[in-house]
């Protein structure tokens, strides 16, 4: 990006939330660029972490400031691998820009989930989020495989790493994983795929409907023990339940003790399948 346009860039953005904002809708969060370091999307633009720190120093900042706007600002937005580590570091690092950033946005398609907890700890004051991951449309992977690795990276493994959130990509497609933009993507195979008045629901219904429907805004992360083959992660939520999400990595049944004030209750599971437990 030319810095020549860095202003009229910040004031895309600023216009783009207020225009939301007349027809009802609240952003809640942005962030700058999708993929700042890779420039293969269509859609693309470069952007390096220094850039990225003086386009929201310099620009997105005072402009969302000097509008009234509250939409957080969120740096980065791709895999936490070194390159992407470095960038918001180079983000964060900068104390005239990370006075506007809220948090650090990450997808997993290079880097570990784990290093979402390396930035959680060198930066304690700042979020992190999980914003993007696509499930590939079948023929390429199994709905089983897929169940599996979302709900351990993912549903499981980025909450256990400090994320605030999990997204998945994308709500709902139709039977040719459209609408897209020209040369985008052609295998993202939707949560649910719509075809006339037909509705499919695919594995990212699945795998998000074990959270989504019990975890309730304003849920907290609880800390459980992760017994071998039992990856899981717990909350309190607002009307003072509990919620545990259980997924058995391993191939053939095993039975497990959950534990609470005392009390235990004796479950089991089949090898590769996930199950959320409410009390």
């Amino acid at each position: 990006m030319l810095p020549l346009y860095y202003d009229a860039y910040a004031r895309y953005f600023v216009k783009y939330i207020q225009g939301m904002q007349a027809e009802g809708i609240r952003i809640d969060a942005v962030t700058l660029q999708n993929e700042p370091l890779y420039g293969g999307n269509n859609p693309s633009m470069v952007m390096t972490g220094t850039e990225q720190a003086t386009f929201i120093k310099n620009h997105v900042g005072p402009a969302f400031q000097a509008a009234g706007l509250t939409t957080k600002i969120i740096a980065y937005d791709h895999n936490p691998d070194a390159a992407g580590l470095g960038f918001v570091a180079s983000v964060l690092n900068d104390p005239a820009a990370s006075a506007y950033v809220d948090g650090s946005a990450f997808h997993l398609y290079g880097g570990s989930i784990s290093a979402l907890e390396g930035i959680h700890n060198q930066f304690p004051t700042k979020n992190v989020y999980f914003t993007e991951q696509w499930v590939q449309a079948p023929g390429t992977t199994s709905f089983a495989g897929d169940l599996s690795y979302h709900v351990n990276s993912l549903e499981i493994g980025a909450p256990r790493n400090w994320s605030r959130n999990v997204l998945e990509w994308n709500l709902a497609s139709d039977p040719s994983f459209g609408p897209h933009t020209p040369n985008g993507c052609t295998q993202c195979l939707g949560a649910v795929t719509i075809s006339g008045d037909n509705v499919t629901r695919n594995v990212a219904y699945y795998t998000i409907a074990h959270s989504s429907k019990f975890v309730r805004p304003g849920s907290v992360r609880v800390a459980t023990n992760q017994p071998t083959n039992l990856s899981n992660v717990a909350y309190k939520t607002p009307n003072g339940k509990r919620v545990l999400v259980v997924l058995n990595t391993g191939a053939t049944l095993q039975n497990f003790n959950i534990q609470y004030k005392g009390k235990v209750v004796n479950t089991s599971l089949y090898g590769g399948s996930v199950a959320t437990y409410v009390w």
